[in-house]
């Protein structure tokens, strides 16, 4: 009888251990997998915090610290290194600039106006405060559109927009004359890292509508590129359903977006957005209409992404920056590419890694600028087909969409 007793109580806690130790450890992986994607300091989840950095300290001539040697523009001796550094000598004078929502408040819908802050780095390497006539003056002049990701301050969008500006210009000579512009929005590190990340989540939507309205100030023969990261993407994503919404209204405040004369480049990097986004039922497959060359960047090892489904449980999906997308659900007409750069960027879901590699940022660069000064949409760039979309270059990374510049 004894023995019984003392196997009983013994199988009993063996069968209670499993309910007290798995919730605990599937709550530390959780909080490790969230953390990846929100620990980062609130100066920014990409860089180390330094002063704003002045025209001549981002050569854009120089790759980022992690990038191979032999790999930089300008490692190469002799007139070849020369002629590199003479063609990216105008990008000293970058055109950037800073559109600013921090302090808006939560909206439901694009609004009718809106008065974001507009600052413009001038020729000191200093921001300067100005107003969005400026910005918009020069209606032949692509865009560039970045939107950073989630626990970044004003100055760490500004410094990473900086370098984004740096690299296009130094790896896409056809977007030399590319004025850049940082969408900065209220992403600073707030509270517990769930509540942070679902309170960033939902305030992306109403960027989204922020970020429509300004695309609808912009003239239809005018060139964007927009370059999304995490959240970014999903603001980007949010901004083109806005404005086919408001075309099919027939809101006369808002200029066309899916007939338009010039290009939109769409690149995407982490994609903190559902991964069904574009497919035929999709929620975002209607903005397929706006966009001419469409640029995912993926990561299969993203363990911050991997957790994507419990910021919103109510889309039971996967993250298109963790997964991809099939290439079939990209209309023919569209330029369509991706890459997983899981064996380049690892696990980590930070943006720094992404700028660290030289072929990534080929690829981010090369898609999002060439192209946009070759004139009218029908002239552009010839569409990369479905087909191609996942073939490999020598580096490792689609070279897609090649101008013949």
């Amino acid at each position: 009888m004894r023995f019984d007793i003392l196997t009983a109580i013994r199988a009993g806690v063996t069968r209670r251990r499993p309910a007290s130790v798995k919730p605990t450890i599937g709550a530390i992986a959780w909080l490790a997998a969230l953390g990846a994607l929100l620990l980062p300091a609130a100066r920014g989840d990409d860089l180390p915090w330094c002063p704003p950095p002045a025209l001549d300290e981002l050569d854009p001539c120089d790759e980022p610290a992690m990038a191979s040697p032999e790999s930089a523009p300008c490692a190469a001796e002799g007139t070849g290194a020369d002629a590199a550094c003479s063609a990216a000598a105008s990008c000293r004078q970058r055109d950037v600039w800073s559109v600013i929502t921090r302090g808006l408040p939560d909206i439901g819908r694009m609004p009718t106006d809106a008065h974001p802050g507009v600052e413009r780095l001038d020729a000191r390497g200093c921001w300067q405060k100005t107003d969005l006539s400026g910005l918009l003056e020069n209606p032949r002049q692509p865009l560039l559109v970045f939107i950073h990701g989630n626990r970044y301050d004003h100055g760490s969008a500004r410094e990473q927009g900086l370098l984004l500006a740096a690299r296009t210009c130094a790896t896409c000579a056809d977007a030399a004359d590319v004025r850049t512009v940082i969408f900065s929005w209220p992403s600073d590190k707030q509270g517990i890292l769930l509540r942070d990340s679902r309170a960033k989540y939902e305030r992306a939507v109403t960027e989204g509508h922020y970020l429509a309205w300004l695309l609808s100030q912009v003239e239809p023969d005018r060139p964007v590129a927009i370059v999304g990261y995490s959240y970014g993407a999903l603001i980007a994503l949010e901004a083109l359903e806005d404005l086919v919404h408001a075309e099919c209204a027939g809101r006369s405040d808002v200029r066309t977006w899916t007939d338009r004369t010039a290009p939109l480049h769409l690149v995407l990097v982490a994609g903190a957005v559902r991964q069904d986004a574009f497919a035929p039922r999709g929620p975002y497959r209607e903005t397929l209409p706006c966009i001419d060359r469409l640029t995912v960047l993926y990561n299969s090892d993203d363990i911050a992404l991997r957790f994507f489904e419990y910021v919103d449980r109510s889309l039971r999906t996967e993250a298109l920056g963790h997964d991809g997308m099939p290439a079939a659900w990209v209309p023919r007409g569209i330029g369509f590419s991706q890459v997983d750069c899981a064996g380049i960027v690892g696990p980590s879901h930070r943006f720094k890694n992404y700028l660290a590699s030289s072929a990534l940022m080929r690829r981010i660069c090369t898609d999002a600028g060439r192209g946009l000064c070759c004139g009218p949409r029908d002239a552009t760039c010839p569409a990369t087909s479905a087909t191609d979309a996942d073939s490999t270059a020598a580096d490792g990374v689609v070279n897609a969409c090649p101008c013949g510049h």
